[in-house]
């Protein structure tokens, strides 16, 4: 699992203006955008690969799918922050196989290797992974989402972020794009930030789900389930406050800096 948070008393000097906020939050889309853009340039080679498919009145299949690959390659070596990349096909899509992930993860020596799974849906516990927020939230939002933290049982036991977006031809849903982001890595980028602002601080995805935390009561992992995490990510607003809390969008990327306001009480 991630490290355990920090007080805000034990990082460096603490900057107290809501300037220092911002900056922080824009700093937290600047280490995600990154990976953001391996997801979307995945994106665009995929909807290129089954485009010509369904153009010509044929379901893709697998052997498809192997056109990605030195797309993929080329991004783990170059985004440091991505363990794993690759397209998860919507059920059903393809013609030869009922699902399929064309997946490609970088192991500890460097070197790039596929996940291989079984998804026979009569032996495999991982044939379904519709369920998963990193699928449904773009399959349902249409936008890109940010999943866990969690214990990546799927590909690598790891505790991991994963980012995700929707993968569409003509209107069609046809699956994700997706980036896996070991917590540590993540950690040690943002911790920094979070550990500069004078009150506790937490980053929260849409699902009220803590990415990172120096707030000792709202741990890496918890989930606080509060509509208002979504609705501060709809982007038509640059923050809000709420029960005493200070709540900041990441500036595009879907997490929310949440931090305490020391002039507002806060309810119990």
């Amino acid at each position: 699992m991630g490290s355990s948070p920090r007080l805000a008393s034990e990082a460096g000097p603490v900057l107290r203006d809501e300037t220092t906020v911002a900056d922080a939050a824009a700093r937290v889309r600047d280490a995600l955008e990154g990976v953001f853009d391996a997801v979307a340039r995945t994106a665009t080679d995929t909807e290129a690969v089954l485009a010509p498919a369904v153009a010509g009145g044929r379901r893709p299949v697998s052997a498809d799918l192997a056109a990605l690959r030195p797309g993929l390659h080329a991004r783990l070596a170059q985004y440091e922050l991505v363990s794993g990349l690759g397209f998860v096909a919507a059920p059903g899509l393809l013609d030869d196989v009922p699902a399929w992930l064309e997946w490609w993860q970088t192991a500890v020596d460097g070197s790039v290797h596929p996940l291989l799974l079984d998804l026979d849906p009569e032996r495999s516990p991982y044939s379904d992974y519709t369920h998963w927020d990193w699928y449904t939230l773009p399959r349902d939002t249409g936008q890109r989402a940010v999943a866990g933290p969690y214990v990546d049982y799927l590909c690598s036991d790891e505790y991991s972020l994963t980012l995700s977006a929707p993968v569409t031809v003509g209107g069609r849903f046809m699956g994700v794009t997706a980036a896996d982001v070991y917590l540590r890595r993540f950690e040690a980028v943002v911790m920094p930030l979070l550990q500069r602002l004078p009150e506790p601080a937490r980053l929260v995805n849409a699902r009220g789900r803590v990415a990172a935390s120096t707030d000792p009561h709202h741990l890496v992992g918890s989930l606080a389930k509060d509509p208002i995490f979504a609705t501060v990510l709809t982007g038509r607003t640059t923050g809000i406050e709420h029960d005493g809390l200070q709540l900041r969008p990441c500036d595009g990327v879907p997490l929310v800096l949440v931090t305490a306001n020391p002039t507002a009480p806060r309810s119990a």
